[in-house]
């Protein structure tokens, strides 16, 4: 079992068994995530308890193998498109979602499409999936993967949708150059978020 990290405090034992249980990288990701979706939900004035509980949780099935995760999907019924079937470690966002309902006793709404929809987002999301998208994208470790996460920031603070589209942006581009596979939801986002911040 990986080390405790105190701090979880979610007054969900259930919940907290499987956060103490992720190796402690993800641990600490998650705390960050927690507080980065904290703050932008403040600024923003969303319930900052609520994205902060799915900034935490976002990442509890990111430990898990490309094979357990489309088992596990299949098994929990969750659809599977072409691109999650060849790149598995996508699945991580709807297993988490569907291990916070089953196994944990979460059913709100706002928080489960939050942590189902963190790695691609998609068209429609709430304001606190927004805040739990930028919160694990603007996590310091990722600043290998995008470029000016600074600026970002700063973008978030202003507005969530216009530093969402930047993230997805720059993330679709990469892909293109790198020759892989995109989210069809990460297409359709980008189209949805361009509409909104023009």
């Amino acid at each position: 079992m990986a080390e405790q990290y105190a701090g979880f405090n979610t007054d969900n034992l259930a919940l907290e068994e499987i956060l103490c249980s992720l190796p402690v990288g993800l641990q600490q990701h998650s705390l960050r995530a927690r507080s980065k979706a904290s703050e932008l939900a403040m600024i923003h004035k969303i319930d900052s308890d609520k994205a902060g509980l799915a900034g935490l949780c976002h990442d509890i099935a990111r430990h898990m193998s490309g094979d357990e995760l489309y088992l596990r999907a299949k098994g929990y019924g969750i659809p599977i498109n072409s691109v999650e079937e060849s790149n598995r470690i996508l699945l991580h966002g709807p297993v988490g979602a569907e291990i916070l309902i089953r196994s944990c006793g979460v059913d709100d709404s706002e928080i489960i499409e939050a942590v189902r929809w963190h790695s691609s987002f998609n068209v429609g999301l709430g304001p606190v999936a927004k805040c739990t998208f930028l919160a694990d994208k603007l996590d310091p470790n990722k600043s290998s993967r995008f470029t000016d996460m600074e600026g970002k920031y700063r973008l978030a603070t202003k507005s969530l949708d216009k530093a969402i589209l930047a993230f997805i942006e720059e993330d679709v581009m990469n892909m293109l150059n790198n020759g892989s596979e995109i989210h069809p939801a990460s297409i359709e986002a980008r189209n949805w978020l361009l509409g909104l911040v023009s």
